[in-house]
């Protein structure tokens, strides 16, 4: 049985001989391939200590020396990419197709995080008052604490280890015990890009791990992307020991369709977004917002693609999507199609049988007539179960959106460019998509939604992950001539 190994100050750490371990599945069989060590508070007190000595080196380095190290690394990533892909799809079973994908989004990122010396550029003003000038600079925070969730085990590690490293900041990650190993490569990929030891570590864990580092005296910033509840949790237990937070938490997306829509385009987008990685993606479709009569025609177009669905193996090349993150997972998601009737819901297709075959899988489900206090509508189910809601007009559906108290993104289909206008303005959530199922920004711009999608202000990657990662300094400057020498008591002004 393989053990998957900490990382620490650029070494491949085992866990102590009496610590706890997780199994770790292949969801595709349902197997426990391997088990990942729970870090004791000896070793997070270790590592909390060793990021720190080297933070410390890390901020002085030149910007030249940290973009070098991030193109090096860059590179290793597009290197080892096949490799990177097989250990995402051994251990969190999404198709070999699906986890490039996540790779070159997360490659994306590290581009942007090469720009550095111009994203680090502070201002300058001149002659503020007489002999005076202004100027402003970003630094390190310190040491960060990453908190990354099982459904993408490399694209989000990347979202924040980029800026972070960039910005001259150490790294611990925390990455979800589902699907660990792939973090490990991360660690040995910028070693070999030439990153000093231990700027960047990898600890393995459970809860107990995350509490620890929340309150750990030594973080002095955290990133989370998870659930709503633990998000909530993180943002309210690290802000109370002192830290700044970005906790990104769960999702309720809803797509608009407009009778106006091109409904084969709008159906394509349903069944994309829907269902690619078994529906686990925060960033997911789980609502369709029907509007007027669009409804049956748009379901039969969804069944159609639906019904032409694979579901296997994430190493099958004939898979669309593979298998979800545990059995217990697997066993809520059926249990949500099997009640869903209980509130009027209609199974217009169950794919729940599928969980009979070995491993964690469910076919693709349809729910039809989802609304607001059925447990289907009001939960973030998080797998292959699409919802279709039927509201009578433009106004109902932007109500709808606008009541959740999701708001992390959201899209609409329609060829009036008025009305996608309006929908934008309208609508309480952070990302939108015109036409767009899964609007992801891209690496220039930050991620995150609004409401109980984000605990803390500010969003991930892009700008404001630069912003997140540094603290600005002011500096006034005077060189005052010799004769100028004199006494004022008043308060200082720019007159």
């Amino acid at each position: 049985m393989q053990r998957v190994s900490h990382f620490v100050e650029g070494e491949r750490r085992e866990g102590a001989p009496d610590a706890d371990e997780i199994d770790v599945h292949n969801p595709a069989t349902g197997e426990v391939s391997s088990h990942a060590p729970v870090a004791d508070i000896a070793l997070v007190n270790e590592v909390v200590a060793a990021a720190r000595r080297a933070a410390l080196s890390w901020r002085e380095s030149s910007l030249s020396q940290r973009t070098n190290i991030l193109f090096s690394f860059r590179q290793l990533l597009v290197t080892h990419a096949d490799e990177l892909a097989a250990i995402l799809t051994a251990e969190h079973g999404k198709t070999t197709a699906d986890a490039l994908g996540e790779l070159a989004r997360g490659i994306e990122n590290v581009e942007y995080a090469c720009g550095l010396s111009e994203h680090l550029k502070g201002d300058f003003s001149s002659q503020v008052a007489a002999g005076v000038d202004v100027h402003s600079l970003r630094e390190p925070v310190g040491v960060v604490a990453a908190i990354t969730p099982f459904n993408f085990p490399i694209m989000v590690p990347l979202w924040m280890a980029a800026n972070a490293l960039a910005s001259g900041n150490a790294v611990v990650l925390k990455p979800s015990e589902r699907d660990p190993s792939v973090s490990v490569r991360i660690g040995e990929l910028l070693k070999e890009a030439g990153l000093p030891d231990g700027v960047f570590n990898v600890i393995h864990g459970n809860a107990g791990t995350v509490n620890q580092l929340l309150e750990h005296p030594g973080i002095d910033a955290v990133s989370f992307v998870g659930s709503t509840p633990v998000a909530r949790h993180v943002y309210e237990t690290a802000t109370a020991h002192g830290k700044r937070v970005q906790a990104l938490g769960g999702a309720k997306n809803h797509m608009v369709v407009l009778p106006d829509a091109d409904l084969d385009i709008a159906a394509d987008a349903a069944i994309n977004a829907g269902f690619g990685s078994a529906g686990e993606r925060c960033m997911a479709i789980s609502v369709v917002v029907a509007v007027g009569d669009v409804a049956e025609p748009l379901i039969n177009k969804i069944l159609v693609r639906l019904d032409k669905l694979n579901v296997g193996p994430g190493t099958d090349p004939g898979s669309d999507f593979g298998p979800v993150i545990t059995k217990e997972h697997r066993d809520r998601i059926v249990d949500y199609v099997a009640t869903a009737p209980a509130d009027g819901i209609t199974v217009v297709r169950d794919g729940t049988d599928l969980a009979s075959r070995p491993g964690f899988f469910v076919g693709p489900c349809l729910l039809d007539g989802v609304r607001p206090g059925t447990r289907a509508y009001d939960d973030e189910i998080f797998g292959p179960v699409l919802g279709v809601a039927r509201v009578a007009t433009y106004a109902d559906a932007v109500d709808m959106i606008n009541q959740n108290p999701y708001g992390n993104g959201v899209a609409i289909f329609t060829r009036d460019g008025n009305a996608a206008r309006l929908f934008s303005r309208e609508v309480t959530v952070g990302m939108i998509g015109v036409n767009v199922p899964i609007p992801v920004p891209v690496a220039s711009y930050s991620f995150g939604g609004w409401k109980n999608s984000l605990f803390g202000h500010s969003h991930i990657y892009g700008p404001e992950g630069f912003t997140f990662y540094t603290r600005a300094k002011v500096i006034t400057t005077r060189w005052p001539q010799p004769s100028e020498s004199q006494i004022d008591l008043g308060f200082p002004t720019t007159r």
